[in-house]
């Protein structure tokens, strides 16, 4: 059942990028769940995620895609293969391996899919982090929040610019702090108990927690503008 306010999205086309896991797999399914149809796109498609995903509808509301974020060539090819069929009304960009250049061009290309289609009540998500918000006393995480930071300014640019140009596509960031994913093993790849620590030493966000958010962002009336929604565990300190 859809949620109040989510009526006006069923049938449109969303665009979710690293949706072959974590936050991305559980944005994909919770917009298949409220009605939309989802292309999925991941750099690899594992086994069965067809299935998983398209389950909770009928399968034809559910597109995996095959695309390497770091290849402007491949982002290319997919906006190509979904523009000869459908306009993009929607995209959500968690899991970005290249947060800055890659966020950039789907952007561009959603907004053109959008602008040639004459949908002018789209909605472009960045799925951000606390990280882009503040800078934590750890030199690994610099680089890091440094590119989250640019995704900060990048989202607030892009509403301003969607103004100007008098649409009204919505631009919304969302903020989590800590979320149960394998972000931390990969953060300590060489050490997966310090990784698995950090799951452990409070209740977490989960995925769908942020999927929520996105729901919830989409959900509200055309008038109004969310510009970030910033969450973290309640336990969490910064």
């Amino acid at each position: 059942m859809a949620r109040p306010g989510m009526e006006r999205w069923r049938d449109r086309l969303a665009l979710v990028t690293g949706a072959s896991g974590g936050i991305g797999a559980a944005v994909a399914r919770a917009l298949v769940q409220q009605g939309l149809k989802v292309v999925g796109c991941a750099r690899t498609i594992p086994v069965g995620f067809h299935r998983s995903l398209a389950a909770c509808r009928l399968p034809r509301d559910f597109d995996p895609y095959r695309c390497d974020l770091s290849n402007e060539e491949d982002i290319l090819s997919m906006f190509s293969a979904i523009r000869s069929q459908h306009s993009v009304h929607l995209i959500a960009l968690p899991g970005l391996q290249v947060n800055v250049l890659a966020l950039s061009i789907c952007t561009r290309e959603a907004y053109q899919s959008m602008k040639e289609r004459n949908v002018d009540d789209g909605h472009i998500i960045n799925i951000n982090s606390m990280s882009g918000h503040r800078v934590l006393p750890l030199s690994v995480t610099h680089f890091y929040s440094a590119t989250k930071y640019a995704v900060t300014a990048l989202t607030e640019g892009l509403r301003q610019e969607l103004r100007e140009a008098q649409t009204h596509i919505r631009a919304t960031c969302i903020s989590p702090g800590v979320v149960e994913t394998q972000f931390a093993f990969k953060l300590h790849d060489k050490d997966p108990e310090k990784a698995a620590a950090t799951y452990e030493q409070m209740k977490c966000l989960k995925p769908e927690d942020v999927a929520e958010a996105v729901i919830y962002v989409l959900s509200t009336p055309p008038h109004i503008q969310i510009g970030d929604i910033q969450m973290r565990p309640t336990e969490q300190v910064t």
